[in-house]
């Protein structure tokens, strides 16, 4: 056994660097565009922001009169500023720092994770493998801002209320064990501050879904006869207060005034269509991968579903629901609610392993397929940019 998960831990290390090269390589190829351009400017000039206190400027604009996410557009200007091969290099760090975030809030559920590089590669895999734009939300700059870097403060704020839970440890040839609350984390009643506000001032769906998350999971720990945290209640007021900041921008009915008006029928309609296109076109091969792991450890393995894991999936149908209300649902919007299925889809697929020694292969490789398909897409676009493919 020590002989395997050693061999699995270096091949998981050598495809990790050949995902980073090919990622950096494909971040090297997209330049800033559409609306990077934009944003690197004071937005209601032509004039290039150059300092703080433009893109402050810039951003009272932008809340006035575009939109309400000015946590992600401060971001995304501030990374402008610095230039195209500061951005490319963060941009490939970002990947791993969320795929480990994911790793880390899957094990905040599992109790434990065995192989860190292998859960850190499963999740590079999905996030390129199972992506509808991975294009437009992890390399285009003005979405890699609002969505690959965002979801990393969203899971973080999220990972710090899933621990409270009351968590099932399951083991093979055990039965089920309650794990004890786990230990404060140092400092959170100071640093829970900023990250809720950032999680709550992200996007329209995915920062109401982080209000939401702490209100079940301070429920769940009132009703299980504990005391809830004050730094809990802290962050689920600044959540809330981030959500509000971003939704109720004056920015956004500015901007929705400039819509063409429908009927109320013909808006239903387009409102349910945007939502079937979510799931049936951009998500259809992630809630494929979900509800094979799910039927994996659920039916053939009698693993049932973990308080954590239930929230998140409930958090993943309200951030998809929550679009209902946007009059306008891209591929790359349904990024955060993606990573949300992929933490789930890691652990189950935790669980089926140590239930089961022998499925650590054939689960091994079914990720090397979907790590083999984001890989392709990679290399097919780099071959496109360097005329190799007419």
């Amino acid at each position: 056994m020590k002989n395997r998960s050693g061999t699995i831990t270096c091949i998981s290390l050598i495809l990790l660097l050949l995902t980073a090269v090919t990622v950096l390589a494909v971040n090297r190829s997209i330049p800033f565009m559409m609306d990077d351009l934009w944003y690197s400017t004071h937005l209601y000039s032509d004039e290039p922001v150059r300092s703080l206190s433009d893109i402050i400027d810039a951003q009272i604009w932008h809340w006035n009169n575009w939109g309400g996410r000015s946590i992600t557009h401060s971001l995304l200007q501030m990374i402008l500023v610095c230039g195209e091969g500061f951005a490319d290099v963060l941009n490939t760090i970002f990947v791993f720092v969320l795929s480990l975030v994911i790793s880390l809030t899957a094990g905040s559920i599992t109790g434990r994770i065995r192989n860190l590089p292998l859960s850190v590669l499963a999740g590079c895999a999905l996030m390129l493998g199972l992506n509808a734009n991975w294009k437009m939300s992890m390399f285009w700059e003005s979405g890699a801002a609002n969505y690959l870097y965002i979801t990393v403060f969203i899971l973080l704020f999220i990972f710090c209320y899933l621990r409270e839970l009351p968590s099932e440890a399951r083991f093979q040839g055990r039965d089920n064990e309650v794990s004890s609350p786990a230990e404060k984390l140092p400092g959170i009643t100071v640093w829970i501050i900023p990250l809720a506000l950032i999680a709550g001032w992200s996007n329209e769906n995915m920062g109401p879904v982080c209000f939401i998350i702490s209100v079940i999971t301070m429920v769940i720990v009132r009703k299980a006869g504990r005391k809830v945290s004050f730094w809990m209640i802290e962050g689920s007021l600044l959540s809330l207060a981030g959500s509000v900041m971003c939704i109720a921008a004056p920015g956004n009915f500015v901007r929705n005034a400039t819509i063409p008006e429908r009927g109320a029928l013909w808006t239903l309609f387009l409102r349910c269509y945007s939502e079937m296109t979510a799931v049936f076109r951009f998500q259809i091969l992630t809630v494929l991968t979900l509800a094979s792991v799910l039927v994996i450890s659920i039916t053939f393995c009698g693993i049932k579903l973990t308080l954590s894991e239930k929230v998140l999936l409930l958090g993943a149908l309200l951030s998809w629901g929550a679009m209902f209300l946007s009059p306008h649902y891209p591929d790359r919007a349904s990024f955060g609610t993606m990573c949300l299925m992929i933490t789930v889809i890691i652990s189950r697929c935790i669980f089926v392993i140590r239930h089961k020694e022998d499925s650590l292969i054939p689960l091994s490789l079914c990720m090397l397929v979907i790590w083999g398909a984001g890989m392709y897409s990679l290399t097919e676009f780099l071959a496109m940019s360097a005329g190799w493919i007419i």
